[in-house]
């Protein structure tokens, strides 16, 4: 039961996979899901996105539990399942595999638990920017001109003058996921570089309160075009994670940030 479990949630993960790489709506739907769940991994984001792509916050019932409310009566049958590790193991032939379990969480509209709109993120603009260029992967060049630019040749990314603080964000984001990618991709593209920082710097301006309006995904790349949604889902895996490392990196430079000013304020 147990293992027609996890297979019936691996196909409906290929499926979706399959499913947001035809329609540029569902693609944002997918993005909009991995920015708000940044932790989860691309699978478990893509299950969410299947079972309930409005979640806004998860937590299985002893979580729930723990914050003084319970799941409502009727939501109990609809779970949101997704996959959770549940360590290594040696397989017949020696090689490693890593096996996992469905964990049933519910998103917070399931619970007892009044729900309230969402607060919009603010950070600090010029705080914002530094945190982006945090341990960066390649040296930023203000320049008259282009927007912002990723130069493989020099390995240095140029940025126009005078942009607005949203502007010079998304587009200096883009141009570093690049850099970033051609440090650590093994087949580096100009046009899957260019549609993964795209993705990336989506993710990035949900998840730091950035104006993403304009980003327009009709048309997936071609590269997610595949009839393997094992191929789909790893590519999904590779922007995930990419998002992901540089959100972490920019958190810690965030709070870096806060710790002088705290200080100053308790002087």
């Amino acid at each position: 039961k147990k293992k027609a479990e996890r297979d019936e949630r691996d196909a409906t993960a290929d499926a979706t996979a399959e499913e947001i790489c035809t329609d540029g709506g569902k693609f944002r739907d997918y993005l909009d899901v991995q920015a708000k769940f940044h932790r989860y991994s691309a699978t478990n984001a893509l299950l969410i996105l299947h079972d309930n792509k409005n979640a806004s916050k998860l937590g299985d019932k002893d979580f729930w539990r723990d914050q003084g409310v319970y799941i409502k009566r009727q939501e109990f049958g609809r779970p949101i399942k997704i996959v959770e590790s549940n360590g290594e193991y040696t397989r017949d032939d020696g090689s490693i595999g890593v096996s996992y379990n469905i964990k049933r969480v519910y998103d917070i509209s399931q619970t007892t638990a009044r729900t309230r709109a969402p607060q919009a993120v603010s950070h600090d603009a010029r705080a914002l920017l530094n945190a982006l260029i945090y341990k960066r992967p390649a040296p930023v060049q203000s320049v008259n001109g282009m927007d912002a630019v990723y130069d493989r040749e020099q390995n240095t990314v140029f940025v126009r003058r005078g942009l607005s603080a949203n502007d010079l964000f998304c587009g200096l984001s883009k141009a570093l996921v690049q850099a970033e990618l051609a440090r650590t991709g093994e087949e580096y593209t100009e046009e899957n570089a260019g549609f993964k920082a795209k993705c990336v710097s989506y993710i990035l301006g949900k998840e730091f309160g950035i104006d993403v309006s304009g980003y327009a995904f009709d048309a997936p790349a071609d590269f997610l075009r595949t009839d393997d949604p094992q191929t789909i889902r790893a590519e999904l895996t590779d922007i995930r994670d990419t998002a992901y490392d540089i959100s972490a990196r920019m958190m810690r430079s965030l709070e870096q940030s806060k710790a002088p000013r705290q200080s100053e304020q308790e002087r």
